[in-house]
């Protein structure tokens, strides 16, 4: 009730000062058209008198402006709190053209020298009446769109629009990156402050959102310049690696030890270092040949992730693993690369199985080959071997087997001693063989580098679905404490369970503590749109009869940042939250804004960037190229080395008295 009742004080205001405004356009006209009145004898001596007196103590008729001025004053206070018009249609184009008239008509229709003449008098009067009712009637409707103008925001964009963090903050590990975001009806600047990397960090957005150009390329810039060793899967090989290697030539002096920068790239040996991912020292047990043996086969055989703990799938991980193992402990491990395991693997398996199993520690790993042998099912067991064979077949390549045959380097790449930058380069026309190799470098530096004592690192990882990263789930949640940052980036969450299945999946979703994501649709931009929450919003709605115009605002808490927005979401513009620390709190940690990035710095930076050089000369002394035959020895080189060591290890398996009952069976 007593809202009603201020409701109707209010409008009576109104409407007192509407009267006044007219009472003043009124007495306007007997004043400067009193000779005309006079005339006629349409005078009063008292108005006259009070006129005067008016004026003398105000001045309002000294001239017809301010009149008109002050009358129209009262007429805009007046329309702020009226009903308006009942009629949804208005526009403001047809506001501004009845405003238009009205100022024309009331302000430069001014007063004749002489207003004698009727025809000149109610001409005037006339046209500043016009004027004044056009005024009125723009005035009532600019009221009704004022008061309305929640119903323009037909995307809702005030509603969803909120104050992001404007303060930089920054640390020793941070990764800022300045935004523009739209509150309160403008555009402010802001920043987005990944004060806490080690939380790990997703990279979403379709095919063309810019997350590689917005935020993975100043991932890299930002870690380097602030000393971080650094390991990079450059999908689309060099594109990352270039701007890693030119970056690394100008802050290289952040480095208490300047880094070394090494590339793995099949493609071309002329721009790749030589690395053994399965270097014998780094092997103390025979689980870490399991490990490599699941990495290579997982991500040469996709489906076989959703199948784990299988006979089939199990088999020719044990099988390989055995002999990743062998190659270790024989000779001090002299020929244990990958390389060696696979052309291994393709010998007969009848020599495989009698050398493998003359050594007791694998003898059992062997005992469901050794099984199906002793009992005469042949097809079990071809089965079991070709399920290796076949898959690991598609990877013997002598250039493959070069760049896996050296030691060049060694994958601790945050050796505080011995500092790296690791690029590896993948291609997407060849992804389905390159992959496990790479895979099998992923899953040595995870082990090497989660421990305690070490640089702080960067792990980059550009379209994460192309490649099976064995224990990434396991480095997200345990490597905050050793100071290792993981960037991931792929283009939408179906990819990730697509390719490592549902639990691994969302484990990695949920224990990210930074996500960043451009457009995304679908289960994606729900999960997304719930993971940012609610906020309580502004409903309004409006009813619109014959004899009344009703509004109505209520508030609900509705999503903050909802599905629909982010499956539209224009490029470089990112949604997502930021994780903080104890000693850095962050108050607004989702953002949604675009990241800004100098264009033209970027483009002349890239125009200077320096091809990365040639690392290994295949040149003789006539300056002739003699790589491919380099390349061809090496592998005849491996597959002699193979050779010999079945005729060696047959050899003192005939020698030996006490493993003849192997010869036997």
């Amino acid at each position: 009730m007593q809202g009603e009742d201020d409701l109707r004080g209010l409008a009576k205001i109104m409407a007192f000062m509407r009267a006044v405004s007219i009472l003043l356009v009124l007495m306007h006209f007997y004043w400067f058209c009193y000779e005309f009145f006079a005339q006629r004898e349409w005078t009063l001596e008292v108005i006259g008198r009070i006129l005067i007196n008016f004026n003398r103590t105000a001045g309002l008729f000294l001239a017809p402006f301010y009149t008109k001025a002050f009358a129209l004053v009262l007429l805009a206070l007046s329309c702020l709190g009226t009903k308006g018009v009942k009629n949804e249609k208005i526009t403001w184009s047809k506001i501004s053209l009845v405003l238009m008239i009205g100022l024309v008509c009331f302000f430069l229709n001014t007063p004749l020298l002489n207003l004698s003449t009727a025809l000149a008098t109610l001409l005037y009067i006339l046209t500043t009446s016009v004027g004044y009712i056009a005024l009125m009637v723009a005035g009532l409707w600019m009221s009704r769109l004022l008061r309305n103008r929640l119903m323009d925001d037909v995307f809702n964009n005030e509603n969803e629009s909120f104050q992001q963090e404007t303060q930089l903050m920054q640390n020793e590990y941070s990764v800022n990156l300045p935004t523009k975001f739209y509150y309160k009806g403008q555009w402010n600047n802001g920043w987005i402050n990944v004060v806490n990397p080690f939380r790990a960090t997703i990279v979403l957005g379709t095919p063309g959102s810019g997350k590689s150009y917005a935020i993975v390329n100043n991932y890299i810039k930002q870690h380097i310049e602030k000393g971080f060793s650094m390991y990079i899967y450059d999908f689309k090989f060099d594109d990352l690696s270039t701007i890693a290697y030119n970056h690394l030539l100008k802050h290289a002096d952040k480095y208490k030890v300047k880094p070394k920068f090494y590339v793995i790239n099949f493609d071309d040996p002329h721009r790749s270092h030589r690395c053994n991912p399965l270097n014998p020292s780094f092997m103390t047990d025979i689980s870490d040949a399991y490990e490599a043996a699941y990495t290579i086969m997982l991500n040469l055989n996709r489906s076989w992730i959703q199948k784990q703990g299988d006979f089939f799938v199990e088999s020719p991980i044990i099988l390989l693993a055995a002999i990743i193992w062998f190659l270790k402990i024989y000779e001090n491990g002299k020929y244990c690369t990958f390389p060696h395991a696979i052309e291994l693997l393709n010998k007969k398996y009848s020599d495989v199985f009698t050398i493998l199993t003359s050594y007791p520690e694998l003898e059992n790993y062997l005992s469901p080959f050794m099984d199906a042998w002793q009992s005469g099912a042949q097809d079990q067991l071809q089965g079991q071997i070709a399920s290796a064979k076949i898959p690991l077949s598609r990877m013997i390549s002598p250039q493959l087997y070069w760049v896996m045959t050296g030691d060049d380097f060694s994958l601790d790449i945050n050796n505080p001693e011995e500092p790296k930058i690791l690029c590896v380069g993948n291609n997407p026309d060849r992804q389905n063989i390159y992959s496990a190799a790479l895979g099998l470098y992923n899953s040595r530096i995870v082990k090497l580098i989660n421990k305690k004592g070490q640089l702080k690192s960067s792990v980059i990882i550009d379209e994460l679905p192309t490649i099976y990263f064995r224990g990434l789930d396991n480095l997200i949640a345990t490597a905050r404490s050793n100071k290792v940052a993981v960037c991931l980036g792929f283009q939408d969450f179906s990819q990730l369970t697509r390719d490592y299945g549902d639990k691994e999946s969302k484990v990695i979703q949920n224990t990210v503590g930074n996500i960043f994501s451009g457009q995304v649709v679908g289960e994606t931009a729900k999960n997304l749109s719930e993971r940012f929450g609610k906020v309580l919003q502004k409903r309004q709605s409006m009813t619109i009869n014959r004899n009344d115009t009703s509004t109505s605002i209520s508030t609900q808490l509705d999503s903050l940042i909802p599905a629909s927005k982010i499956s539209t979401l224009t490029q470089g513009i990112f949604v997502g939250a930021v994780s903080d620390n104890f000693d850095q709190r962050i108050e607004q940690k989702i953002f949604h804004g675009e990241i800004v990035v100098d264009n033209d710095k970027v483009a002349s930076e890239t125009k200077a960037y320096q091809k990365m050089p040639y690392i290994r000369s295949f040149l003789n002394e006539n300056r002739e190229d003699i790589m491919k035959k380099e390349i061809q020895e090496n592998y005849k080189e491996i597959k002699l080395d193979v050779v010999s060591i079945i005729e060696r290890e047959k050899e003192r398996i005939n020698n030996d008295p006490g493993l003849q009952h192997l010869i036997k069976k």
